[in-house]
C-alpha cells in the first residue's frame, strides 16, 4: 500500500509541475519558443526525477497506452489518472492565483476535425515513444528516455500548438476547464478523445512492431 501511495504521489508531483508550467508560460511567456522549450524540459526532468518509482507517466493516456503494453497493472491505471488529474487541477488552481486568470481565446480559428487529428497524432508520438524507449526491454536502462519523451512533447507544441489545445494529455485537457483558457468546454472533451485514442492505438501499434514482448 505504501509503495502504491508513493507511486500516486510522484503522479501528482510531475503532473503537477506540468500543468503549472503550461500554465505559467502562458500567463506570462509570451509567444515564440519559450513555451515549447519550458514544456518539454520540465517533462524531461519529471520523468527523469520519478521514473524509477512510478514510471513517470503524468498522463492518463501514456498510463492507459503503459497498461495495454503490460507495463501498468490494469488496477493501476484509475489510481494513476485520478492522481494525474488531481496534480493537473492544484496547478491550474495555483496558476490562477499567481497570474490572476488566464483569458480564453475568444474562437478556435481551426475545425474539429483539424483539432482532433492534432491532438490525436502527437499523443500518439508521445505513448508510442514512451512504451518504447521506457517499457521495452531491448531498451532497458537506457539514460535517455527522459529526453526522447520531453522532446516529443516540445516538438509536439512546436508543430501543432497553434492548431489545437497543445495537451497530448487528458489531465492538462482538463486543467484548462480550472484555468478558463478552454474556449469551450466541447473542445475539451474533443481533445480528451483524441488523447485516449492515440494512447489505445499507440499501444496496439507497439504491440504489432514488439511481438516478441
Amino acid at each position: 500500500m505504501i509503495d502504491c501511495l508513493r507511486k500516486y504521489l510522484v503522479e501528482f508531483i510531475g503532473t503537477f509541475f506540468l500543468v503549472f508550467t503550461i500554465g505559467m508560460t502562458a500567463a506570462f511567456g509570451g509567444d515564440g519558443c519559450i513555451a515549447p522549450l519550458a514544456i518539454g524540459a520540465v517533462l524531461m526532468v519529471m520523468v527523469y526525477a520519478g521514473g524509477y518509482i512510478s514510471g513517470g507517466h503524468y498522463n492518463p493516456a501514456v498510463s492507459l497506452a503503459a497498461a495495454m503494453r503490460g507495463a501498468l497493472e490494469w488496477k493501476q491505471w484509475l489510481p494513476y489518472s485520478v492522481s494525474q488529474i488531481l496534480g493537473a487541477c492544484c496547478a491550474a488552481l495555483v496558476v490562477n492565483l499567481l497570474s490572476g486568470g488566464l483569458d480564453a481565446p475568444a474562437k478556435m480559428s481551426f475545425s474539429l476535425a483539424t483539432i482532433f487529428v492534432a491532438e490525436f497524432l502527437v499523443t500518439f508520438a508521445l505513448c508510442y515513444v514512451v512504451l518504447q524507449t521506457a517499457t521495452s526491454k531491448k531498451t532497458e536502462g537506457n539514460s535517455y528516455y527522459g529526453l526522447a519523451i520531453g522532446s516529443t512533447v516540445m516538438a509536439g507544441a512546436f508543430a501543432v500548438g497553434n492548431i489545437c489545445m497543445g495537451a497530448f494529455n487528458p489531465a492538462v485537457a482538463l486543467s484548462a476547464l480550472v484555468t478558463g483558457t478552454a474556449c469551450c468546454s466541447c473542445i475539451v472533451w474533443l481533445t480528451i478523445g483524441a488523447n485516449i485514442l492515440g494512447g489505445l492505438c499507440a499501444a496496439l501499434v507497439y504491440k504489432c512492431i514488439n511481438v516478441e514482448e
